[in-house]
């Protein structure tokens, strides 16, 4: 009894291959001669047609409608029609164009994912040959159907996944898919028992090189491999470090804000009554404690991050990533390209006697320049060393490598001298031969015990890491001319050649430079433990632990995210498991990256804090990660982490400056309304004093950071900022009530007086103690960049030519006398003193800084909408 088709098709998904011929042709009700055309026609109709990538653009107001819930951009916005509804223009146009420049940059980035599907589309084939009512037709890839039978050749693309049912010499290029950039051999199902191994499947979006094959189409559209990968290009993201971090703040100073203007209204409803002027006075407090150029700080040192990372080969896609970079602490990549130098390399060869022998090379050699047909990477390497051979042998016939026999033969003459010479897998060539040729050059019976000694040894060598073919000989008649294939027999082991896809010489180097800055190498292959294993040893990785794709599909995602941690290498990893990787190790509070070039590494590209591909990755990968290496190197991701690092000390230094002085600014006013019978600042003197503050830090993204800074992963830390927050604001109304003290119990200042001397206080103060708090060093040992000494110094000369001439007049300012003056800077001389005194505790991280955090929560309330 068959399944229905669409049912059958689902069941077709996942490992398909294990199946026997038998069984799949009788599971979607099809035969070897294929579907009729109205079965065909009838499936069609039911089942949908072939696209297993759907571009899914969404339109340009959904993505914009999606940024204005974020806490920080409602805040500016909210902020901006207060700032209107005051009549203050000025601020309502600086604060919308820069909201519309943010909102641009993100939607620009979430269309490069976009593009990343729609690259994938053209990946697919357009046209195939079908076999219909038993003969081939030629039919558009979106009608092909489970059930039906594609006849395929040397340069098609695949349509869709399917069972091979037949098979002459055929090889595939699965490198879109896999990352490896050699063919895979292509076997024919056997039809009464299933295979453990893809090597009888081919899947859509990839390629047949050579050969010809007949395949059984298991699987369409959505339901193929290409198509689940589709499908998580598409899903949305989770949010990464960058992203969770500036919500983060968003939250923290929405709470800030709504704490003050409550205050500040309860108390003046209770002093005063509420009216006009306490309303707007409260209003402006609001849009005081709001970083109007937070986005532009964080663009701006973004983007000279990334100009400086182009210098080094390294393109940005998406600016936050760099951030993203900077505090990672996991590092997911292949061995393939990255740790290795993805070429075939023939690194000697070896006797019976397991030690190095040129005799071997030489007879490798000579079979791989003389025999015909299809010549592999293999035969490439053996012949890139061959330059001092001494042709002194000449061909005389050859039996070129097929897939039955797993073996190439030639016949070559020197002189009088016939000898043949046989190349091929190691295992299958010993049970052809009956002697071997032992470390003194005779030649000396095979028996079992010298037999069990040859395939241990050739065990031990492939526990290396090394890819071996053994090669046999067999001196031959003279006058022979020809060869059969019953001349394969009677043959003499000769010895292994044997091969590597080589360590990168700067791979070592490029992973210790990670450690030491605090990010962990985890290197995820499709090959064999043996093989990672010695990599891992040869590049003296720090591997803790070892998993396989088995355990990995036998582990839910919460089983796997606790034990993901302790484990750094991952073999015979099946493609999609690379997402779950990389999200389990998310899960687990880790701030991930991911480096691939594949296809198929593009949905764990996807789902990285920061994905990475290389310049010679397949266009899907490069669209859908924010960082392309033009040099497949890990050595230049350390100096991008070090950017990365330098780039988030930046941005801190603007969040602390900007919450720990706008907090106490308000704060003082907020107090000062309660003692004060008239508001200490008017709410025009109140914005003029936020905006020249904020010009003031226009040169943060070009400072240095700290040395301390770049030495390990920085995240986010909220419970940081509050309490620096919660130390300097204080700090800073205290020196504003010392202020406000000496204004009145001293001089007995006015109203234009008094709000004249404590603007000039308030702005001197915030501006000095940039130097003060831009390094966790001492002041005086940290130099700043001179941008920035030239943009805070430049914003307090604005200050002051307002304040202190009669250009301020218009804003309620008055001219000060020169005991006011001097008295205000005696006040700001003693604050930046405390400051520095204080700045130790202030800045100090919270516990648990730079640890893995569990992530999942702060995933799932990213969800949710605002």
């Amino acid at each position: 009894m068959t399944m229905e088709p669409a049912k059958a098709a689902a069941a077709g998904e996942g490992e398909f291959w294990r199946e026997g011929r038998c069984a799949s042709l009788q599971r979607l009700g099809a035969t070897p001669d294929g579907l009729s055309d109205a079965e065909a026609a009838e499936r069609l109709r039911r089942c949908g047609p072939n696209l297993a990538v759907a571009s899914l653009r969404r339109g340009l107001p959904f993505k914009i409608a999606k940024r204005l819930v974020e806490p920080l951009i409602a805040i500016l916005l909210i902020a901006a029609l207060i700032s209107g509804v005051t009549g203050d223009w000025q601020s309502l146009i600086i604060i919308v164009l820069i909201v519309l420049a943010s909102i641009a940059l993100d939607v620009f980035q979430e269309t490069q994912a976009e593009n990343a599907v729609d690259a994938l589309r053209r990946t697919v084939a357009v046209q195939v040959t079908a076999v219909r009512s038993g003969r081939p037709v030629e039919i558009p890839v979106r009608e092909v159907v489970a059930g039906d039978v594609v006849a395929l050749r040397a340069g098609d693309l695949i349509p869709a996944d399917g069972l091979i049912l037949e098979s002459h010499d055929a090889m595939a290029d699965e490198a879109v898919l896999t990352g490896e950039p050699f063919p895979v051999e292509k076997l024919a199902a056997v039809s009464d028992r299933s295979n453990d191994g893809t090597d009888t499947a081919l899947f859509g979006g990839t390629s047949l090189v050579a050969g010809e094959a007949r395949m059984l189409v298991v699987a369409t559209g959505a339901d193929t491999r290409l198509g689940s990968i589709s499908r998580s290009m598409q899903a949305s993201e989770p949010p990464t470090a960058f992203e969770r971090g500036v919500h983060s703040l968003g939250m923290l100073i929405l709470r800030l804000t709504g704490f003050l203007v409550l205050f500040v209204l309860l108390t003046q409803l209770v002093r005063h009554g509420l009216s006009i002027e306490s309303f707007l006075f409260a209003v402006a407090l609001a849009v005081g404690l709001t970083p109007e150029l937070l986005p532009v700080v964080m663009t701006v040192t973004l983007a000279r991050g990334a100009m400086r990372m182009a210098a080094r080969k390294v393109v940005v896609k998406r600016l936050s990533a760099i951030h993203d970079l900077g505090a990672m602490d996991v590092l997911c990549t292949d061995k393939t390209g990255t740790l290795t130098e993805a070429r075939i390399a023939h690194v000697g060869s070896f006797g019976c006697d397991g030690i190095e022998n040129a005799d071997v090379t030489a007879l490798a050699r000579v079979n791989s320049r003389f025999c015909s047909g299809l010549r592999n990477n293999l035969d490439t390497a053996l012949l890139a060393g061959s330059e001092d051979d001494d042709g002194s042998w000449r061909p005389l016939a050859d039996l070129p490598f097929d897939f039955e026999r797993r073996r190439s033969s030639v016949l070559v003459a020197r002189g009088d001298q016939r000898e043949m010479i046989v190349k091929g897998a190691p295992e299958a060539l010993l049970a052809l031969c009956d002697r071997f040729e032992a470390a003194d050059g005779n030649v000396v019976r095979l028996d079992d015990a010298a037999r069990s000694r040859l395939l241990a040894l050739i065990d031990a060598k492939g526990a290396q890491g090394l890819r071996l073919l053994g090669i046999a000989r067999r001196f031959m008649a003279p006058g022979t001319d020809a060869l059969v294939r019953e001349d394969e027999a009677g043959l003499v082991f000769a010895g292994c050649a044997a091969f590597i896809d080589p360590p990168k010489t700067s791979a070592g180097a490029a992973v210790r430079q990670l450690a030491a800055a605090g990010v962990r190498v985890k290197v995820i292959s499709g090959d064999a433990a043996p093989v990672v294993r010695h990599l891992a040893e040869t590049l003296a990785l720090p591997s803790r632990g070892l998993m396989t794709g088995e355990e990995i599909a036998a582990l839910g995602d919460a089983a796997l995210a606790a034990r993901i941690g302790n484990i750094d290498l991952f073999i015979r990893v099946a493609p999609e498991q690379k997402a779950r990787i990389v999200l389990a190790l998310r899960r687990a509070g880790h701030t991930v990256g991911f480096i691939g070039d594949g296809i198929n590494d593009a949905p764990a590209i996807h789902a990285a804090d920061v994905g990475l591909s290389v310049e010679g990755g397949t266009e899907v990968a490069r669209e859908a990660a924010a960082i392309v290496l033009l040099a497949p190197d890990l050595g230049v991701l350390a100096q991008g982490i070090a950017e990365g690092r330098r780039t988030y000390a930046n941005i801190m230094k603007y969040v602390r400056m900007g919450t720990s002085s706008n907090f106490g600014n308000m704060l003082s006013m907020a107090l000062a309304s309660m003692v004060l019978p008239f508001l200490p600042l008017n709410p025009l003197q109140i914005l003029v004093n936020n905006i020249l503050y904020d010009l003031s830090e226009v040169g943060i993204p070009f400072d240095e950071a700290d040395p301390a800074d770049l030495e390990r992963p920085r995240r986010w830390d909220m419970h940081a900022v509050l309490r620096f927050t919660l130390v300097m604001g204080p700090l800073s109304s205290l020196f504003d009530a010392a202020t406000f003290a000496v204004l009145l119990g001293v001089f007995g200042a006015g109203v234009e007086m008094f709000r004249t001397a404590w603007f000039v206080e308030s702005i001197l103060t915030q501006i000095l103690v940039i130097f003060v708090i831009r390094t966790a060093a001492p002041c005086w040992r940290s130099r700043p960049h001179r941008f920035l000494v030239a943009t805070s110094l430049g914003a307090l000369a604005i200050a002051l030519i307002l304040a202190l001439t009669p250009v301020g007049h218009p804003l309620g300012f008055i001219g000060l006398p020169v005991p006011i003056l001097l008295s205000i800077l005696a006040i700001a001389a003693f604050y930046l003193i405390l400051a520095e005194l204080l700045k130790p505790l202030a800045m100090r991280a919270s516990a648990g800084r730079g640890k893995p955090r569990a992530a999942g929560a702060a995933m799932r309330r990213r969800a949710r909408p605002f």
